[in-house]
């Protein structure tokens, strides 16, 4: 289609992008926000360019540890019980990053350690 008969587009006003109040502080530990991946229920909120519904897995018969990093290295912020809830959003080199459904913490649980609930 040519240029010339496209439509005018409307002007932009400060409604369309409000700033309603100051920015919050993020708790990384708390909540699923990545720099690339945020969980679908912060959109809106947050503004991150991809969003996540979790897929929730149970944690195997042996627990498994939450890492702040995705790494066996990676410091140790809990251990998951056997058959607790982890909900992943993102799956990565053999690490599930996402969030414990029982205190809410957000980390990296190795991918081998987890099966889809």
């Amino acid at each position: 289609m040519r240029a010339d008969l496209l439509p005018e587009p409307l002007p932009l006003t400060e409604r369309d992008f409000p700033l309603a109040h100051p920015s919050q502080p993020i708790d990384p530990l708390h909540r699923p926000v990545r720099g690339d991946l945020a969980h679908i229920r912060c959109a809106g909120q947050i503004f991150v360019p991809h969003y996540a519904v979790p897929m929730p897995h149970h944690v195997g018969a042996d627990g498994a540890p939450l890492r702040r990093l995705g790494r066996v290295d990676g410091d140790v912020l809990t251990t998951l019980a056997p058959g607790a809830v982890f909900n992943v959003l993102d799956i990565a080199g053999g690490w599930a990053w996402g969030q414990h459904d029982d205190h809410g913490l957000v980390g990296y649980v190795a991918m081998t350690a987890l099966a889809v609930a």
